[in-house]
């Protein structure tokens, strides 16, 4: 068994996926050894070439690398046929239009190490275009209390197996990162140094509806797993709003505007599965 398992998830990322892979390729070593499984489903444009593209990366660098190849699209069920062929003592599970910094996956390796139960992630670099409202929107969603404080876990989180082990399969779910965030308790939950990036859905339409999507997610994890709910943090020493309005009125604007928009009446029958990009 190796020390890690990067799980990659990928539907149709053939213009994301190369530069995702670089740099993980570009990783620091990590002691016991890593393997990546890039799981393509449903994909039907070059996703899977790609991925076997890089097998000659992966052998220089001492990796393994899986292809999977599933007709069914679903994150979800890519996510447990992932585990299924995946070796490793701690399992990391990164979006594909992620790029992680060279020191990450060896501090979550290292981390996850041992036999307790532990959920690690790194800190995210929420990247942004040029669109002027989608600057000021993250500028303000950055001062919030989810992404002050605690272990985010967009994007890129991991867990050992003694942690994986308290659920089955995953469930049919949109959030699966605030799922498995909220199987562990907060002192359970581990932020390393090291970084990523993270791109932040450019333009208004776009960012109403992931974000509207994303609060359906979370909904669902509340309805469907109520008991999880008390793991979530608890922040008592956040900024007030009142403040950080203020100091940023343009991005309160802008945060506000997005929010306001998620909530009408209109987009109550939005597509669970929506995509911004």
């Amino acid at each position: 068994m190796t020390a890690l398992s990067v799980l990659i998830p990928a539907h149709n990322e053939a213009a994301y996926l190369p530069a995702c892979l670089d740099a993980l390729l570009a990783s620091d070593p990590v002691p016991g050894g890593a393997e990546v499984v890039v799981i393509a489903n449903g994909c039907t444009d070059d996703t899977v070439a790609i991925a076997q593209g890089f097998a000659q990366a992966a052998e220089t660098k001492g990796w393994a690398l899986q292809v999977l190849d599933l007709a069914e699209g679903g994150k979800l069920n890519a996510l447990n046929a992932g585990e299924a062929a995946a070796q490793g003592q701690a399992l990391l599970y990164l979006d594909a239009d992620v790029q992680v910094s060279p020191p990450l996956a060896a501090q979550i390796a290292d981390v996850l190490a041992g036999d307790v139960p532990a959920y690690a992630s790194g800190r995210p670099n929420v990247t942004v275009g040029n669109d002027a409202l989608t600057r000021a929107y993250t500028r303000f969603w950055l001062t919030t209390p989810f992404m002050v404080h605690g272990v985010p876990g967009f994007g890129v989180f991991a867990m050992n197996r003694a942690g994986r082990a308290r659920w089955g399969a995953w469930p049919d779910i949109i959030s699966d990162d605030t799922f498995a965030r909220l199987n562990f308790v907060p002192a359970e939950r581990h932020s390393v140094p090291a970084s990523y990036d993270w791109p932040m859905i450019e333009g208004f339409a776009n960012l109403v509806r992931v974000r509207r999507r994303q609060d359906v997610g979370v909904a669902e994890v509340a309805a469907q797993f109520p008991t999880l709910m008390a793991n979530d943090d608890i922040h008592d020493q956040t900024e007030p709003v009142w403040k950080r309005a203020l100091r940023d009125p343009i991005a309160f604007v802008a945060f506000v505007a997005v929010r306001v928009t998620i909530h009408l009446p209109v987009l109550r029958s939005a597509d669970r599965w929506v995509r911004g990009r």
